[in-house]
């Protein structure tokens, strides 16, 4: 009988790599709250619980070609697309060879323009017109890409989402919009958030399809995004997907998540993708004990790597305040 991956197109390494991918990302959040808590990086966003939707989307996508805007939380698709651990950890020890900003931003401000992801920064929702005109650029230039943008929940409340979406809609560019609906925008919960049953049904108002996944199951998302980056390369215009998870972890290190109850949280990590996704893998007999060991071995061995190399390599110097400012 056919597995649901092979279905999808996906073979067995892939899914694999799929697994490798969420367990990375999720090794990478882990270290980074230990770190801060011990008093040696500042800041944390997390992606605990969200890595499903991040990697699978991720995975959907043509990563020679097409082109991501990231929001803080996603981990995930920035380590899909090429940024290294190495990279991940120099910005969050504020580090001169930081390639998102040369130490100058809050980590979690992702940008890397040989991997083609978008730059991005703190007021939220901005990404969202950014992606918008990269398509409307691909549309332009008659190229065959697709940009494909995230945020959460709580940003499709902001009048970018709205000005961008509505744009897309009416010149039916390649844009697919991924909200990561992880039930609280920081402190706020969903049922406070909107009034609709859900996010995605506002993509009647754009015109453009719109589809409600399971945050957890990454072949789920997969399958969402690969159709909609079809369509979009089709010229049949832009998808709204809304990938339903739960946020593990405080909105940051500096949240004092208190505003929900800590049963609430236990119950939400029953579904932890990760441990779901090895589960499947198991059952059709392509993760063993063997390669499961190996490959948390190999994980642990970059992720102590970056870590080290980060915490020795050298701040950025007084005398380049202007770098990366103005031209040379």
């Amino acid at each position: 009988m056919t597995n649901r991956h092979t279905k999808l197109g996906l073979s067995d390494q892939e899914v694999l790599d799929i697994y490798k991918s969420m367990l990375l990302a999720r090794k990478v959040d882990e270290r980074m709250w230990l770190l801060n808590r011990s008093g040696k990086i500042p800041f944390v966003i997390s992606c605990q619980g969200q890595e499903a939707a991040q990697v699978g989307a991720s995975f959907a996508l043509n990563k020679e070609k097409d082109y991501v805007a990231p929001y803080y939380r996603d981990l995930g698709i920035v380590l899909s697309f090429g940024m290294t651990v190495r990279d991940i950890m120099l910005s969050a020890f504020a580090k001169a060879e930081d390639p998102n900003s040369g130490g100058r931003q809050m980590p979690g401000h992702f940008g890397q323009k040989k991997n083609r992801i978008i730059t991005g920064s703190s007021p939220v929702t901005t990404q969202v017109p950014h992606a918008v005109g990269f398509a409307l650029a691909a549309k332009m230039e008659k190229k065959d890409f697709v940009s494909f943008v995230t945020l959460g929940e709580g940003s499709s409340n902001q009048g970018d989402f709205h000005e961008g979406l509505n744009f897309a809609g009416v010149h039916k560019l390649p844009v697919i919009t991924m909200v990561e609906n992880n039930q609280y925008a920081i402190s706020i919960p969903l049922h406070k958030q909107i009034a609709s049953k859900n996010v995605s049904v506002r993509s009647v108002s754009y015109g453009m399809e719109g589809i409600t996944v399971d945050g957890n199951d990454p072949l789920a998302v997969y399958e969402a995004v690969r159709d909609a980056r079809a369509r979009a390369i089709a010229g049949e215009g832009g998808t709204l997907i809304e990938a339903v998870s739960y946020r593990f972890t405080a909105h940051s290190s500096d949240d004092d998540d208190n505003y929900r109850e800590k049963e609430e949280i236990e119950q939400a990590k029953k579904q932890d993708a990760i441990v779901l996704f090895a589960n499947y893998l198991r059952e059709e007999k392509i993760l063993t004990v063997e390669l499961e060991k190996k490959m948390t071995a190999e994980i642990n061995s970059i992720v102590n790597d970056a870590t080290d190399y980060a915490e020795e390599a050298p701040y950025s110097m007084p005398e380049d305040t202007l770098k990366y400012v103005y031209e040379d």
